[in-house]
């Protein structure tokens, strides 16, 4: 990081922009892709071969999603070149050698930052989906009503800009070494993609025991985007848990999945 070019030059910031846009739009190619030949190729064959339906997505649906996220990476361009010229003139909590905190705060600091993004995306999701947010930002997203990896990130611009802009906030309030934000960015990628898959990965059991059942997985999400009212969250089940939003559906769904 400390090789970064001066980020306040208007030139270099542009160039900054675009080289994080692209770098963010192959993570999500290189990650939504491998998911989907592991997973959802194979799924569609074993299912095929076995007389066992399976969901249809639109036709030409995966090309929209890949449209839309091109400009959702555009939008975490602009937020990353923007969370590096703040770090540069000295405004963020990023700090670059671990013995500052020590060991022990690297892995609280992270779980901090999760706990944290949780709570905003919950209350945020469940904004988007009032009627009249929902028509002009969130309904892009849920065009997308059986997903793929390829719709973990098919956002609206508005949304892309709302959902980009969290990670950048926590880094001027909580101190964070830069390989954790580089962790969390990519968690929530990961996260995104796999509750997009619609196809069960975690084992059978996982919703009922008590460290799995907190975690949010493909059958979790696919429920959101068929029920539309339920399960908001995007890393843990806990606010849809206190809230009452998560699917009475789920348990019996996800056993269902994961008994094929």
């Amino acid at each position: 990081m400390q090789q970064i070019a001066d980020l306040s030059d208007p030139a270099s910031f542009l160039l900054a922009v675009l080289g994080v846009s692209v770098a963010v739009f192959f993570r999500y190619v290189l990650m939504a892709g491998s998911f989907y030949l592991v997973f959802y190729r194979i799924a569609r064959q074993q299912f095929a071969h076995r007389k066992i339906s399976f969901r249809l997505r639109q036709p030409g649906q995966s090309w929209r999603e890949v449209k839309w996220s091109a400009l959702t990476s555009l939008a975490f361009g602009v937020a990353g070149t923007l969370m590096m010229l703040a770090w540069q003139q000295g405004y963020t909590q990023i700090y670059m050698d671990v013995a500052a905190y020590g060991y022990g705060w690297l892995f609280l600091s992270l779980l901090m930052a999760m706990l944290v993004h949780e709570t905003y995306y919950y209350w945020l999701h469940r904004w988007m989906h009032r009627p009249k947010v929902y028509r002009v930002i969130h309904k892009v997203h849920h065009d997308s009503i059986v997903t793929s990896p390829w719709t973990s990130f098919s956002f609206h611009p508005i949304e892309s800009g709302l959902q980009a802009g969290v990670i950048p906030a926590l880094v001027f309030a909580l101190p964070m070494h830069y390989s954790i934000v580089i962790l969390l960015i990519t968690l929530m990628t990961l996260s995104a993609t796999i509750n997009h898959l619609d196809i069960e990965i975690y084992p059978k059991g996982a919703a009922r025991h008590w460290l799995g059942r907190w975690f949010i997985g493909a059958t979790h999400h696919s429920l959101h985007h068929a029920e539309f009212r339920s399960n908001y969250g995007l890393y843990f089940t806990f606010w849809d848990k206190w809230m009452g939003t998560e699917s009475g559906k789920y348990e019996a769904l996800f056993e269902e999945k994961t008994e094929r």
